[in-house]
């Protein structure tokens, strides 16, 4: 259970109707779809002290570092860059990570993970693009962990290009979940509040980048786009900015010198 949120970690239900439970185990069936946490969820832990609590979230936190630096390893193995994508529900991520993947496919190997509660609508969504998609439902959880990237990866043959970590919509416990990434990428479109960065801080300080997005209906929203920044650059000095729309076009050409400049640089460090 993460205690953050108090999501579980019950059982785990693979396309093709093979089931485990997620116990951090390394023996599991194999498939596409993997179907994770349906256990109950218990924000409030009845029954456990502070202190308990405290010290089981240290447990599950320093377990996930072990899977992620385990995904690390094999990142770097297979000379792979991966961002984590990270945000809240509806800013647009699969919208942009769809663009993306058609601009960029024809010069880089490109693979997601799709992270979300419930069904495989992303994937087949990523996969209509022609590139692997291998979803990952979390039932009641709200994050990707180390051990489910882990599992995911193992179906994913990419090498020599990006994999693409759509984590599920949400600005609070991603944040503390390391998967082995290079980068994580906080969205924000501008139909949210420009205070998100200093409402959810925890996600802006871990992120090495925020996309601001649908910057096309700009001129239809009292949306300060001066302010949302200095949000984001009061929480983390060293975060970069970069702005877009998916639908227009704009700015897109900087986020693809910025994942190109990340995989030389990812080469590099390897």
């Amino acid at each position: 259970m993460c205690t953050v949120c108090g999501c579980s970690e019950g059982e785990v239900k693979i396309e093709g109707g093979h089931e485990h439970h997620h116990d951090h185990s390394h023996d599991h069936a194999h498939g596409h779809d993997h179907h994770y946490g349906k256990g109950p969820a218990h924000a409030h832990a009845p029954g456990l002290s502070q202190a308990r609590m405290v010290q089981i979230e240290t447990d599950i936190l320093a377990k996930n570092n072990e899977y992620a630096a385990a995904n690390r390893a094999e990142f770097a193995k297979r000379g792979v860059l991966v961002l984590n994508l990270v945000s809240s529900p509806g800013s647009g991520k699969t919208t942009l990570l769809t663009r993306s993947i058609e601009d960029m496919k024809a010069k880089t190997p490109i693979a997601v993970i799709e992270g979300d509660q419930q069904t495989a609508n992303d994937a087949e969504r990523i996969r209509e693009t022609g590139v692997p998609a291998i979803q990952v439902n979390t039932g009641k959880g709200c994050h990707l962990d180390g051990h489910m990237v882990g599992h995911a990866l193992e179906h994913l043959e990419i090498s020599d290009g990006v994999l693409f970590i759509e984590n599920v919509g949400n600005l609070v416990c991603p944040a503390g979940f390391d998967l082995g990434e290079a980068h994580k990428v906080v969205i924000l479109s501008v139909t949210e509040g420009e205070d998100k960065p200093i409402k959810y801080p925890d996600m802006f300080h871990a992120s090495d980048l925020m996309l601001l997005t649908k910057t096309d209906l700009l001129p239809y929203l009292d949306f300060d786009v001066e302010k949302c920044m200095e949000y984001a650059r009061r929480v983390n000095p060293k975060i970069k900015i970069l702005q877009l729309s998916a639908k227009s076009g704009e700015g897109l050409s900087d986020w693809y010198d910025w994942i190109a400049t990340s995989q030389m640089m990812n080469k590099i460090g390897s």
